[in-house]
């Protein structure tokens, strides 16, 4: 059960840190393929909270920040699209229920792929020290959310 909500506030974390074009998209999606479905906008103080937490463990020169943070959010966004696309397709109850695990696969090959890439231009960025700590510092912030969450959640008798 704990790794189960834990996969479900890092979805929604990563939904909650995308883009508004991309919420348009998504939006435009929506309309045409499921009415009912509601996306979260980003929250902005976990946006701003998570962009802290991740400079702190970098300790980023300035020059490697005016590098950085472009690629980094570029990256955030990639990864956001194909979240949301994946959840459409869980929440689609298709009539063929390989295809969606077919796209579910696919979505997953996507994240890998955006993971790959974006981890080579980290690397012309970053040195291989720091780019390996920001992968780790994603997890750890993620793993803090969702205990505060978690938290809170207990606090309410919930």
């Amino acid at each position: 059960m704990n790794k189960l909500l834990r996969y479900i506030f890092f979805i929604l974390i990563i939904i909650c840190t995308g883009n508004d074009d991309l919420f348009a998209q998504v939006n435009n999606l929506r309309r045409t393929t499921i009415p009912n479905t509601r996306f979260k906008r980003r929250n902005p103080k976990l946006d701003a909270a998570h962009d802290r937490f991740i400079s702190q463990q970098l300790s980023l020169t300035n020059e490697e920040s005016a590098k950085f943070w472009p690629i980094y959010r570029q990256y955030r966004q990639e990864l956001t699209a194909v979240s949301i696309l994946k959840r459409l397709n869980n929440s689609n109850s298709q009539a063929n229920g390989t295809e969606q695990i077919d796209k579910e696969i696919e979505y997953d090959n996507q994240i890998v792929n955006i993971r790959k890439r974006y981890r080579d231009e980290f690397m012309k960025i970053l040195p291989p020290a720091k780019v390996s700590m920001l992968y780790k510092s994603e997890r750890e912030f993620t793993d803090e959310v969702i205990k505060q969450l978690s938290e809170r959640s207990i606090r309410a008798g919930n």
